[in-house]
Formats: C-alpha cells, structure tokens, sequence
C-alpha cells in the first residue's frame, strides 16, 4: 500500500527550530480545521515571522503575560489573540520552550470545504478572499481564543486543528519583505512570506498609527 506524505502530520520538531526557518517552510503546507459542520483544508501561502522578546514587532517584546503566555512553549501549538476588539488572528508557535516565537498565519488558499468557509466569510466576493489576511483566516476557519493553545501535531483525524505536510513550496518560488502593519524598529526586518503571484495573498500595508474610533480592515491585523 502507497502512503501519501501530504496528508501525514507535520513532527514536533518541525516546528522546534529557528522562527525564520520555520517561517518559509510553512508555505505550501495544509492546514486541517474540523468543525461540527464538516471539514476545511486550506493550503498555506502567506505567513510573518516573530521572534519573541529580542523583536519589537512580537507581542512577546516586553515579557511573558497572561495574554502571550502561550508563545513561549511548547512548539507545534497555536497562539490565539483578539486585536483591535473585534478580531481573532492564529500564530503557530515555534524554537525551543520558553523561546517565545511564533509564525503568524496570514492567508492561505481553501482546497476543500470552501461551501463551509463561505458561511462564516459570506462577504468574500470570490474564493480567494475567503482567507485573505489574518483575521480572515481565522474567522473562515472559526477560530477564537478557546483555541489558543490548541496542539497541532496531534496527527488524530478527529482533531479539531492540525497541520499536514502538504506540498512544501520551493524556495524559489517564494517572495519576502517586510511584514505588513510593523512599525518602529520591527519594520526593518523583512520576515514576511508568500507564494509569489498567489491569488490568495494579502496586500501589503505599511504600519499607519491607530486613531480612535477608526474600523480597521480585516487584512491589517499585526502580530
């Protein structure tokens, strides 16, 4: 009997490696949501690297609080926030425990399940938006906090999160600059990825400062 290498689950050590190794590697892998509606697949293609407390950028910058906690270990889980009171993004948390960082999933194409996707993105005007930036991401995935924390590597096909090896992307068919929304020193660093030409990909947005009562994109969220 043939066994499919796609559809096996991504090891633990995977994800136990430098943030800007792993960052790249992610693209092109497939990412499993089960839901009690059915099952989406999506194919991954555009993700930031954040490097925890040397990164001005990361949420983890000034230290470990409830809210981060989840950053710093183990590797292969999710970590989960709420930004701009009003939407969920998901990072992947990778290097050493007690490391502190993570990969933000920026957007992805869905492979299967898109009928699923559509009922919770019904403003999406075609299929690839449906997951088009983080926040879309996550809300096309039904993903919220009670998720955060949740283990990826599991490899159980009745897990409600995991992420198989899919089909990698080459490196030379993937572009980097710098990541969308960072602003301060954090904007130098040029530690987003994508598929190169990927319709599903997110535009770039420089980091503009936040005004009150100003309703941000969905596609903006920072990590």
């Amino acid at each position: 009997m043939t066994i499919d290498s796609t559809a096996a689950p991504l090891p633990r050590g995977f994800f136990d490696r430098p943030v800007l190794d792993v960052a790249p590697d992610l693209l092109g892998r497939t990412l499993v949501r089960r839901l009690p509606d059915g099952e989406i697949r999506l194919r991954l293609t555009e993700v930031e690297a954040y490097a925890g407390e040397v990164d001005p950028g990361s949420h983890a910058y000034r230290g470990r609080t409830e809210r981060n906690a989840t950053m710093y270990g183990p590797p292969g889980h999710t970590y989960v926030y709420f930004t701009y009171g009003m939407w969920h993004c998901m990072n992947l948390v990778c290097g050493p425990a007690g490391h502190a960082s993570g990969v933000l999933l920026r957007a992805g194409e869905i492979i299967s399940g898109a009928e699923l996707a559509r009922r919770r993105r019904p403003k999406a005007r075609n299929d690839a938006e449906l997951a088009r930036g983080p926040a879309r991401l996550a809300t096309a995935l039904d993903v919220d906090r009670t998720m955060d924390g949740t283990d990826v590597c599991g490899g159980r096909a009745a897990a409600d999160l995991r992420v198989l090896h899919g089909s990698p992307v080459p490196r030379a068919e993937v572009s980097s600059g710098p990541r969308t929304g960072v602003g301060g020193e954090g904007a130098v660093h040029p530690w987003r990825f994508w598929v190169t030409d990927d319709p599903s990909v997110s535009p770039y947005r420089a980091h503009q400062p936040r005004r009150r009562g100003k309703r941000l994109d969905a596609s903006r969220p920072e990590s």
